[in-house]
């Protein structure tokens, strides 16, 4: 059996979900799955900002042997990137301090997003869910202060003890972009929330075979009718910047609105398609409304703020298809949990997206608004090729059983081989 280690986790993510949503559900996913099945001699120390409440107390198998209150390094923005290296450092020996004489069979560092120790002594674990970073510098390496940053962070990733990532595709643009060797690196692929599946078996697409009108029918309804949709949607998760192609989206949108109303659409569908946008913030919402009313197709927008896991699975599960127009994408927890839930996916075909996708879905290049739009049409006003991508997707929901206690202990299989000396591991 994989040996329990001392993991220094910084839990920061957690305390403020709408800065970094996916990895705010990753860290929440992970350690639910870790209390879900507790191992000897694993105990945690959290990392927390001691301005913010702690969300990791509901977590009650979990063995918490200390939490250390940091200061809201948040509020330097960009100068965080140079700060936090230096501090977390730090903090991280403190908190393995004697983790063996406590039980532990060693330590490590487990760092997610974008937060790495220097000088750190205790071997660290990196999980990458992003590379934006470097796929697209002209947006994320503005100024001195955050190149320097961003670079340090690289030297880091380059000097990790082990790093996570969740397809084959991303540990192979890791290998380019940072020169990460390939014996550090470990391919942990994600799984969705529990949520997603279940949502799977009620809701139903619209217009999927399976479609349902009991009482989870309901909670349907009642979500749609709550934020204004129409009983056909599109819903992407996704925020207002350099990762994502909203600019493309809203010019397809209003390519399609100009075109016109395909005959086949039945008249009580509305054209063009609507699109509900969950979980970005309120500066970013603000911000593409003022991009979509440039672009005449106001109304074709939907917002809702971030939401727990049931009402999204609900809304997603619920959706004509879950999109996701993106420039960069080394997660693609959202298309993940979309086929899970029997949805089909309109994404683009960069980074994790090609190979999670497969034939659930139609895949378009970034910044092309026409091969977009098309897209959009066709999964849109087509029935049958609806259909046939609906059935891929809750085929492909049916056969992927992977869960996130799946994760947790091949995530703990790295945590062994990084902190445990090999003489000490378990045969």
């Amino acid at each position: 059996m994989t040996p329990g280690v001392r993991v220094v986790l910084d839990a920061r993510p957690l305390q403020a979900p709408e800065r970094a949503p996916v990895t705010a559900a990753y860290l929440d996913a992970l350690l639910a799955a870790f209390d879900a099945a507790p191992l000897a001699g694993e105990s945690f120390a959290f990392l927390l900002q001691s301005d913010l409440d702690d969300p990791t107390d509901r977590f009650a198998h979990l063995s918490v042997v200390g939490r250390r209150l940091l200061p809201p390094t948040r509020l330097l923005r960009s100068g965080a990137l140079t700060v936090d290296p230096f501090l977390l450092g730090g903090a991280s020996l403190g908190a393995a301090w004697r983790a063996k004489r406590q039980g532990a069979a060693g330590a490590v560092y487990h760092a997610v997003g974008g937060a790495v120790p220097l000088f750190s002594r205790v071997p660290t674990v990196v999980t990458l869910l992003d590379l934006a970073a470097w796929e697209l510098p002209h947006a994320f390496q503005r100024g001195a202060t955050v190149r320097f940053g961003q670079r340090l962070r690289a030297q880091l990733l380059r000097e990790a003890t082990a790093v996570i990532v969740g397809s084959d595709a991303v540990a192979v643009a890791a290998r380019r972009l940072l020169r990460i060797r390939r014996d550090r690196i470990h391919v942990v692929p994600l799984a969705p929330r529990d949520e997603f599946r279940a949502a799977r078996n009620t809701a139903g697409a619209e217009g999927s075979p399976g479609r349902r009108s009991d009482g989870m029918g309901e909670d349907h309804r009642a979500e749609r009718e709550r934020l204004g949709l129409p009983e056909r949607y599109f819903v992407y998760s996704g925020r207002y910047d350099a990762r994502h192609d909203l600019a493309t989206l809203l010019r397809a949108l209003a390519d399609l609105a100009a075109a016109g109303r395909p005959a086949v659409l039945p008249e009580e569908v509305p054209w063009p398609p609507r699109v509900l946008l969950v979980g970005a913030p309120p500066g970013d919402r603000a911000a593409l409304a003022r991009a979509a009313a440039r672009e005449g197709v106001s109304e074709t927008l939907a917002y809702a703020p971030t939401l727990e896991p049931a009402r999204l699975a609900t809304l997603v599960a619920g959706a004509r298809a879950a999109l996701m127009p993106v420039v960069s994408e080394a997660a693609g927890l959202p298309v993940i949990e979309a086929l899970a839930a029997g949805t089909p996916v309109v994404a683009s075909a960069v980074g994790a997206l090609p190979e999670l996708v497969g034939p659930a879905g139609i895949l378009v290049e970034p910044r092309d608004a026409g091969r977009l739009g098309v897209a959009l049409a066709t999964i849109w006003a087509d029935d049958r090729v609806h259909a046939g991508l609906a059935v891929a997707a809750r085929e492909h929901s049916e056969a992927d059983r992977r869960t996130w206690l799946d994760v947790a202990w091949e995530t703990r299989a790295v945590y062994a081989a990084a902190g445990v000396p090999r003489s000490e591991r378990a045969a």
